[in-house]
């Protein structure tokens, strides 16, 4: 399970970054990460609730650790 965690986390992250102009703001990035979370830990046999929480949270911050960069088109 050890392996799995880091795993979790980078799924969950990236694909809370979405294609640009899609998902915009933090709710929604934290939104799509603890589903996706939630599936890849469903996926993995693993818990699906640390699994939504991760992903949930990784959405969220994204954006904040420079993964996920906001896209105005300017």
């Amino acid at each position: 399970m050890k392996i799995v965690a880091p795993l979790l986390v980078s799924a969950a992250l990236l694909s809370a970054c979405g294609p640009q102009g899609v998902i915009d703001t933090d709710m929604e990035r934290g939104l799509v990460g603890a589903a996706m979370g939630y599936g890849a830990a469903k996926a993995v046999n693993g818990n699906g609730d640390r699994g939504a929480i991760i992903g949930g949270l990784a959405g969220v911050f994204c954006d904040d650790a420079g993964v996920c960069r906001r896209s105005y088109g300017y």
